[in-house]
């Protein structure tokens, strides 16, 4: 019987179900468990790093629930011959949904207009204009899984799609050459990249101004990819309509003014924790842990 960690909370029967009946699952492990482990399921917000693969002599796989592998080293990783399982596609139509459910709040203007039914100011109501998905061009960065399912979302509610990725295949309809060209045509910017060196800060004071006035921009892709610091400065003056974040520079982060902005909407990092999304991510984590444990490739893998 092989002993498979948990580093963060899962679904314990639902892991154990997939896993069968040859592998035991221990949630919050020992440091004598952790010694005998041969697997280990690790959440978005627990690090594994040379100390901690250290402590877990005997592992012969990790599974990262999700696809982001920052918290995890995966130089160390691979030179003990250890696979680092991800889970692409499990929680897809959830961040697309979290992203389009941040960019309808903000373009709807939920938060104000509850306040103001809330103070009974309803002579109030039309002083804020409410914005539209259909006839909006939305500008889509990063078109992998999440941006391609968005896109086929807004698409059906009418609106116009931009998208650059210069590693994906993307339609010559929807297509554009850079992000400026981009931010320059979109009235709702949706930011679905993983980071890299190359695009920290992306949005910045100097991109930022490329949009059209009263634009919206949503990011459930990678803090680091906007510039708080020059988002809130053009929230101030009027020229950003409205900040999504569902993700942020360090998880969980420090106060930023930008958080106290009336147009701006915050989530935990939770867009891609739907209910049906957070089991299937269990699922796909598991038969990865599974698959190499008996001597099968796993579906996906970052190292």
């Amino acid at each position: 019987m092989s002993l498979v960690v948990s580093l963060g909370a899962v679904d314990q029967e639902l892991v154990e179900r997939v896993l069968g009946t040859g592998h035991t699952l221990v949630q919050e492990p020992s440091d004598a468990e952790l010694a005998a482990a041969v697997g280990a399921i690790v959440r978005a917000s627990v690090t594994v790093d040379r100390a901690m693969l250290d402590r877990m002599p005997l592992l012969r796989v990790i599974a990262r629930t999700g696809v982001g592998t920052e918290r995890v080293d995966l130089a160390a990783a691979t030179e003990r011959g250890i696979p680092v399982v991800v889970t692409p596609g499990s929680n897809t139509n959830a961040v697309a949904e979290g992203a389009l459910a941040l960019a309808l709040h903000l373009l709807k203007q939920i938060r104000p207009l509850t306040d103001l039914v809330r103070e009974d100011r309803w002579d109030q109501r039309t002083l804020f204009p409410l914005g539209d998905i259909e006839g909006s061009t939305v500008g889509i960065i990063g078109y992998g899984r999440i941006g391609r399912r968005l896109a086929s979302v807004v698409t059906a509610m009418g609106a116009k799609v931009l998208a650059f990725d210069p590693f994906a295949d993307i339609p010559a309809e929807n297509r554009v050459g850079s992000v400026a060209e981009l931010l320059k045509a979109s009235n709702i910017v949706s930011l679905h990249a993983p980071l890299t060196d190359e695009n920290h800060h992306m949005l910045n004071s100097e991109t930022l101004a490329l949009l059209p006035a009263g634009a919206i921009v949503v990011n459930c892709g990678r803090g680091p990819l906007i510039d708080l610091d020059a988002a809130l400065a053009h929230l101030q003056a009027g020229h950003l309509g409205g900040l999504g974040l569902d993700v942020f520079d360090a998880e969980p982060p420090a106060h930023h003014p930008v958080f106290d902005h009336p147009n701006v909407a915050l989530t935990p990092h939770v867009m891609g924790l739907s209910l049906k999304a957070a089991a299937q991510t269990f699922i796909d984590a598991a038969q990865g842990i599974r698959d190499v444990l008996d001597g099968r490739e796993p579906v996906a893998k970052a190292n």
